[in-house]
């Protein structure tokens, strides 16, 4: 008995410990996989740290890109207007110096009559002067803009509009009359518009603007006009341009023989050569002496207009037109000083 006891106690906890190992093993697998579960999901948190991270770093190089953009910007800005403003103050004392090189030009003999019927230097000096005295032309026709505008935009009466219109139609022959003095001293430089802006001499036509298409510009201006009106700027357009077509022809015309004058035959050593060499100049400058016949022709086609403008249209109307033609202008002449002052990089 006590051996059978014994027997049937050790094959008890055998068989005891049977089951005891199985459930000791589904617990450690269950734990391995809990472990490795966790050690996945620690995984994954830090794939997905590592792309937020990521996202977030890139996110802070964009920032950083547009924000070195901006610094970019605002210093090319920065020089743009510093250059902009050098380019206005070089511009003033340009301006300076020319009126001290004037005053010069005058105790050395250069005389510019006051009144504008004579213009002459015995040393060259004439375009200087006319540079100078054009200067002091659009000072003051800026002062009678400012004006003019003052008086529209406070609704003044047609009598005081009346008197500021007609003494800037009657301020435009005084720079007609300041070009055709100048023509007489260097007729090319007035033609070739040297002493306007860049932006401006891009649109010049012999020495000036178009009467047509500034025209052109002032009908959308100046609406509503009546249907008379509108047929008398009609028919002033086309006789302008009609004029303007025949001018440019003449000039062509011009052109083209001078050409032809120049290229026939050259200087040689006989006397034979040289004297026709002289002849052949004699003629060119005999050709060349129309030139300043066309820049007056073409200036009084401007004068003109503009008289005729002012008779079409009403006191306000003409306030109207003339504000329109000087922002014209005065936009042209700021686009060459922004261009200028442009940064070359």
């Amino acid at each position: 008995m006590p051996g059978s006891h014994c027997e049937n106690w050790g094959e008890s906890n055998m068989a005891d410990a049977s089951p005891i190992t199985d459930t000791s093993t589904d617990d450690t697998d269950e734990k391995i996989q809990r472990v490795m579960g966790d050690r996945g999901q620690s995984t994954a948190i830090l794939a997905s740290d590592s792309r937020g991270k990521s996202k977030e770093k890139a996110g802070d190089q964009k920032i950083l890109r547009r924000l070195a953009q901006n610094r970019e910007a605002a210093r090319k800005s920065r020089l743009r207007k510093k250059a902009y403003v050098q380019q206005l103050e070089s511009s003033g004392l340009k301006l300076t110096q020319l009126e001290q090189e004037l005053q010069r030009a005058r105790q050395q003999g250069v005389f510019i009559s006051s009144s504008g019927d004579q213009s002459h230097s015995t040393n060259g000096n004439g375009a200087l002067a006319f540079d100078v005295e054009y200067a002091r032309w659009l000072e003051e026709h800026n002062r009678h803009i400012s004006e003019l505008r003052a008086a529209v935009n406070s609704h003044a009466g047609d009598n005081e509009l009346r008197t500021v219109v007609d003494n800037i139609i009657t301020q435009f022959d005084d720079v007609f009359r300041l070009k055709g003095n100048a023509a007489k001293a260097d007729v090319f430089r007035i033609l070739s518009g040297m002493w306007k802006t860049p932006a401006e001499r891009c649109f010049m036509w012999i020495g000036g603007f178009r009467s047509s298409e500034l025209l052109k510009l002032l009908v959308t201006q100046l609406e509503p006009l009546t249907e008379q009106q509108l047929m008398a700027i009609y028919n002033l357009q086309q006789s302008s341009q009609q004029a303007e077509d025949a001018l440019s022809q003449g000039m062509e015309a011009l052109q083209q023989s001078l050409a032809e004058t120049l290229a026939n035959g050259s200087p040689g050593s006989s006397s034979g050569n040289v004297a026709n060499y002289m002849g052949q100049m004699a003629m060119a400058m005999g050709k060349l002496g129309t030139l300043e016949g066309f820049l007056r022709q073409a200036d009084n086609l401007r004068q003109q207009t503009l008289q005729q403008m002012h008779r079409i249209l009403t006191t306000r109307q003409s306030a109207r037109a003339l504000l329109a033609i000087n922002d014209y202008f005065s936009r042209l002449r700021a686009l060459s000083s922004l261009w200028l002052a442009r940064p070359r990089e």
